[in-house]
């Protein structure tokens, strides 16, 4: 059973060989020839666009770059702003809020837990092994 094609090279390498047959034999598919025009015209067509395709791959990977360094450098900014916004206002001022900072309000003691209760019925003894 012959193999389902699904990539477009395997439809474009299907195409230029096809075309290359038809010219080889164009002499005796002279009824043909304006369908392998065609075709010849579509395989310039898939390079061109094939090629585009690959220009804007490499740049959405070099944009994509650009985005990771400028949100890198958004954070580290941020951070800088948020330490020298602690640092005017202080740490414990509800003023922070406003900037989206949670001031510090002191640690929560522990509540320290219930005592276990300890149960009042007798644990089973082990069953004695003949």
């Amino acid at each position: 059973m012959p193999r389902l094609q699904t990539r477009h090279s395997d439809f474009f390498t299907e195409f230029v060989s096809l075309d290359a047959s038809l010219e080889t034999n164009a002499g005796e598919l002279e009824h043909l020839e304006v369908p392998r025009q065609a075709l010849r015209a579509l395989v310039t067509e898939i390079r061109s666009l094939s090629s585009e395709q690959d220009l804007h791959r490499a740049n959405s990977q070099q944009l994509t770059r650009r985005l990771q360094a400028a949100m890198n450098e958004g954070k580290k900014l941020v951070t800088f702003l948020r330490t020298g916004l602690k640092q005017h206002y202080g740490n414990r001022n509800e003023k922070l809020v406003e900037f989206g900072i949670q001031p510090f309000r002191g640690r929560r003691k522990p509540t320290s837990p219930p005592p276990p209760a300890e149960s009042t019925a007798p644990a089973d003894p082990a069953p004695a092994v003949d």
